[in-house]
C-alpha cells in the first residue's frame, strides 16, 4: 500500500513539474510592471552626475571605456570608441537643453561649461578634427565613426550656433562622401552611374592604403542612415541661397543639395536594407547578395530617426508610417521577451539604447508619437532600480542588477541617463 501511495505521489509530483516546465516553455517570464518604483527627475540628475563622476576623465574631458581605468589615455588604453565621443557630447547637450527647461540657469551653466569641454577635448584629442589624419590610435580611418561626429557636430551647432561646429560638420560629410585626397580614398558614396550600386560604403580598405571600393564591398545599415541623419540635420542648419561649389570634394552642400541626398540614401537603404512589411533592418549587404538580417537597436534607432527628418522635412506621411513601424518592431518584436529593450554584450554595444533615446524622443515629441511612453519609462524604471545603488551607475542589461563595484563600461552605463535626460517624469 505504501509503495502504491509513493508510486502515485511521484506519479503525480512528475506530471505537475512537466506541467511547470510546459508552462514556463509556453510563457516566458515577464516582469510585472509594479515590481519597481517609479523614476523622478530627480533620479535624473542623480544618474547623469553618476555617470561623469565615474566615467569622463576630467583631464582630458573625453570619457573612458569603463569605470576600471584610471585614464583615456588613448584607443587601446582606456578611451572610449572615437564615434561614441559625440553621442556622450549629445547627452551633455541634453542636459543642457532639459536644465534650460527646468529653469534651472545654474544647472544650464554647468552643462554648458561640460559641453563647450567635451569639445575641446575631444578636438585636442582626435587630432584636431583633422579628418584627413587616418592614422588609427587618434585618427579617423572608418567611414561612420566619422558620420557620428558630423551628426553632433550639426547638432551642436543648432544648439548654440558656433560656426566651428557647422565648418566641421560639413568638412566631415564632404569627407566621407567623396574621399579625402591626402588619404587615397575615393569616398563612402556608392556612385550606381560608376556601376557600385548606390548606397554608402562602410569602409576604406586598406587603411595605410586605400584602393576604390568596388560594388560587391559591405554597405552597412550603420553608415548609411546615420548619412541620412546628417544630411538632414544639416539641412536644417545651412542657410539658405548658397552657390553650388565647383570643387570635386566640396566641403559644403547647398541646403537643397543635402536634403537630395539624405533621400537619395534613404531610398537606397530602405530598398535594400530594411523589411518594409515589418520594420526591421538588416545589419548590411554586399553586392547582390541577401541583407544580413541581425536586429540591432542602433540600426532600427537610425531608421527612425532618419525617416523623422525627412518627414519634417517634406510632410510626406510614408516616412512618418516607415519610423512607427520601425519603432513597434523594436518594441514589440526585438524587446518582446521583458517587454525591456535587448542587451547586445560585447565591445561597445551596450550604447546602443543611448543612440535609441535621441530617435525615439524625436518620434515621440515631435511627431506626437506618444504611445511609446510607458514602454520608455518601463525602460529607465528596471534599468535604474538595478544599478550599483553605491555608485548610481546603470548596466546595460535592465534585467540584472549591477553588482556592487563591478567593472560599468561607459557604453552600458549611458542607456539609461540618456533616456532620463529626454523623458522627464511629467511629460
Amino acid at each position: 500500500m505504501k509503495q502504491y501511495i509513493f508510486t502515485i505521489i511521484c506519479l503525480m509530483s512528475a506530471a505537475f513539474l512537466s506541467a511547470c516546465n510546459d508552462d514556463k516553455e509556453a510563457k516566458p517570464y515577464i516582469p510585472d510592471y509594479e515590481i519597481v518604483p517609479q523614476y523622478t527627475d530627480a533620479d535624473t540628475w542623480i544618474a547623469y552626475e553618476a555617470f561623469n563622476q565615474y566615467l569622463l576623465d576630467n583631464n582630458k574631458y573625453i570619457y573612458k571605456a569603463s569605470t576600471a581605468n584610471e585614464a583615456a589615455v588613448d584607443r587601446n588604453n582606456g578611451a572610449a570608441a572615437i564615434w561614441c565621443q559625440p553621442i556622450y557630447w549629445d547627452m551633455a547637450i541634453n542636459a543642457y537643453k532639459r536644465a534650460k527647461a527646468e529653469s534651472n540657469t545654474e544647472r544650464e551653466q554647468k552643462y554648458k561649461t561640460l559641453a563647450d569641454r567635451l569639445f575641446a577635448g575631444n578636438k585636442a584629442h582626435y587630432a584636431n578634427f583633422d579628418f584627413d589624419d587616418n592614422n588609427t590610435n587618434t585618427g579617423w580611418f572608418i567611414y561612420d565613426d566619422i558620420m557620428w561626429w558630423t551628426i553632433s557636430l550639426a547638432r551642436a551647432y543648432e544648439e548654440f550656433g558656433v560656426g566651428e561646429y557647422l565648418d566641421l560638420s560639413e568638412k566631415s560629410f564632404g569627407r566621407v562622401w567623396y574621399g579625402s585626397e591626402k588619404v587615397g580614398d575615393t569616398g563612402s558614396y556608392a556612385d550606381p552611374e560608376k556601376g557600385l550600386g548606390g548606397g554608402m560604403f562602410w569602409q576604406w580598405q586598406p587603411i595605410q592604403n586605400p584602393r576604390p571600393n568596388e560594388a560587391d564591398n559591405g554597405k552597412m545599415a550603420c553608415i548609411n542612415f546615420p548619412t541620412v541623419v546628417a544630411a538632414l540635420t544639416l539641412y536644417n542648419n545651412v542657410p539658405e541661397g548658397r552657390t553650388e561649389s565647383s570643387d570635386l570634394r566640396p566641403v559644403y552642400q547647398t541646403k537643397e543639395q543635402y536634403l537630395e541626398k539624405g533621400k537619395e540614401i534613404y531610398d537606397w537603404a530602405v530598398n535594400n536594407l530594411v523589411d518594409i512589411s515589418t520594420g526591421q533592418v538588416a545589419d548590411s549587404r554586399h553586392g547582390n547578395g541577401n541583407p544580413a538580417w541581425k536586429d540591432h537597436v542602433y540600426n532600427q534607432a537610425t531608421y527612425i530617426g532618419a525617416s523623422i527628418l525627412l518627414y519634417k522635412a517634406t510632410k510626406e506621411q510614408q516616412y512618418l508610417d516607415n519610423a512607427v513601424m520601425a519603432a513597434d518592431y523594436t518594441m514589440k518584436t526585438m524587446s518582446g521577451t521583458f517587454d525591456l529593450l535587448p542587451f547586445e554584450s560585447g565591445v561597445e554595444q551596450g550604447i546602443y539604447t543611448a543612440i535609441f533615446a535621441q530617435y525615439i524622443a524625436m518620434l515621440v515629441y515631435d511627431c506626437g508619437q506618444e504611445q511609446y511612453i510607458p514602454f520608455i519609462r518601463r525602460n529607465i524604471n528596471y534599468g535604474w532600480a538595478n544599478r550599483d545603488k553605491t555608485r548610481d551607475i546603470c548596466g546595460g542589461d535592465y534585467t540584472k542588477a549591477v553588482v556592487e563595484g563591478d567593472a560599468v563600461e561607459s557604453y552600458a552605463a549611458s542607456g539609461i541617463p540618456a533616456l532620463m535626460l529626454l523623458f522627464p517624469v511629467d511629460k
